[in-house]
């Protein structure tokens, strides 16, 4: 063999050997308060989203896919942790809604992602990845995200929400832009900045946007445009709401842009999804019961599309129910990392086969501003179960035929709701699920 061809066959070797090693890149886009209903590839007729369409052409939408909480500061918490709101005893909003004289008070629970807690930034970052969040973080203001893994944190107010969509911000940690500057817009520029100065490392960027969390403002002339299309009669029709949900599917066309011109989109994985259901009577959640902060359907599924290069088959949807939890197994897992998590790698599903059934649970044993009491519940197959705990009553229903959840079985079912609930009332105690307590200064006349 001459010398020439043994340094070919060395030098192919090598390039082999870098391609295999090569590590993906991790895009995990979080929207704010989006409903399951609140895009075009999911049934809106009043919202625009052709770029979130194109997402969902390109890579594999799920039908039943569930936010870990029906509010957002918990299911943050299992997207960094991959642990259940309940066991983490993080269990609201941070801080919470007050009612001092409901029937029930919220338990002592937990208003930070502790310290010491490892996330999905830490075991990436172990492994080599640049990490970095832009957005809302609303997991304690002693507890950055830069304490929980990320090299680089901006535009967290401490808060749930900002003060303005457009510039001045009045965040600490985020320089004004111009005047007239749209929230949204701008941090998908830094997020675009982030992605091309660290485009030769593999990366972690967490976008979780403000959008589409009130207070509902927008480009001017975006709103003036669905203003001219709204339908007063229609559960879908606010035009700011709309104006905001435009920008989120704009970042999502930028990002992309982006990823093309930094040849990097082949080796990038891209998650859409949303921390909770749409709040109502913002939105509306076409065919689901309530929206955010309640029990049913539409305070806990959400959209959730995944573009995985080599993996997701275009076009393609997946009906097994997933929740957050799952996000953090299915990236540890991916970048090589053995976790404990309550979540279970999602990969087989992107590949278009299955995973062993499994129930999945909520605790919130807390008030919410919308109306809704405290609860739990469980989903086994296609039947839900959900306890409240004020006057302890449980209501059943068979989802694959009541997906809209009118009919109550829990009286004409009563083994399945009893076996269900010892299975929920199981689950509570193995991850030390905190109840809510009696209110010794109840007054129901003033529960207001």
């Amino acid at each position: 063999m001459n010398h020439f061809l043994r340094l070919a066959i060395v030098f192919i070797c090598l390039a082999s050997s870098v391609f295999a090693e090569e590590k993906l890149n991790f895009l995990f886009v979080l929207v704010d308060d989006m409903g399951l209903t609140d895009l075009g590839c999911y049934g809106s007729k009043f919202y625009e989203t052709p770029h979130i369409d194109q997402l969902a052409k390109d890579g594999m939408k799920f039908e039943k896919a569930y936010s870990a909480c029906t509010v957002c500061s918990p299911t943050r918490a299992a997207l960094m942790t991959g642990k259940y709101p309940a066991r983490l005893h993080l269990t609201d909003w941070i801080a919470g809604h007050d009612r001092p004289f409901a029937k029930l008070l919220p338990p002592d629970w937990t208003q930070e992602l502790k310290a010491g807690e490892t996330t999905i930034a830490d075991l990436l970052r172990a492994k080599g990845y640049a990490t970095a969040h832009f957005g809302k973080w609303h997991l304690g203001k002693n507890q950055p995200a830069t304490a929980h893994g990320f090299d680089l944190s901006l535009a967290d107010n401490g808060k749930g929400q900002p003060d303005s969509y457009l510039s001045p911000y009045k965040n600490p940690n985020l320089p004004d832009g111009p005047p007239g500057e749209e929230l949204t817009d701008r941090l998908t520029r830094e997020a675009s900045q982030w992605m091309e100065k660290n485009r030769d490392r593999p990366w972690f960027l967490y976008l979780p946007h403000y959008a589409v969390h009130t207070p509902l403002g927008g480009k001017p002339e975006v709103i003036s445009r669905f203003q001219a299309k709204a339908d007063p009669q229609a559960p879908q029709k606010n035009p700011k709401y709309a104006a905001m949900v435009a920008a989120v599917d704009d970042s999502i066309g930028a990002l992309r842009a982006k990823l093309d011109e930094l040849h990097l989109a082949e080796r990038t994985v891209i998650i859409f999804t949303s921390d909770n259901g749409g709040l109502l009577p913002v939105t509306g959640n076409l065919g689901l019961r309530a929206g955010k902060g309640s029990a049913y359907e539409g305070g806990v599924r959400v959209p959730a599309i995944v573009v995985w290069p080599g993996v997701t088959k275009a076009g393609s949807e997946c009906a097994t129910p997933v929740i957050t939890m799952d996000w953090f197994a299915t990236l540890a897992a991916a970048a090589g990392i053995e976790t404990k998590s309550e979540g279970v790698d999602m990969r087989p599903l992107l590949h278009g086969e299955s995973i062993p059934a499994r129930p999945i649970y909520w605790h919130y044993p807390h008030y919410h501003p919308g109306g809704a009491t405290p609860y739990s519940a469980v989903r086994d197959g296609d039947w839900k179960l959900v306890h409240f705990y004020e006057d302890d009553r449980v209501e059943l229903y068979d989802l694959a035929h009541d997906p809209q959840e009118k009919t109550n079985l829990a009286e004409t079912q009563p083994d399945r709701a009893k076996a269900m609930r010892a299975q929920l009332d199981a689950w509570r105690k193995s991850v030390d699920a905190q109840p809510p307590v009696p209110n010794p200064k109840y007054e129901a006349t003033r529960d207001r």
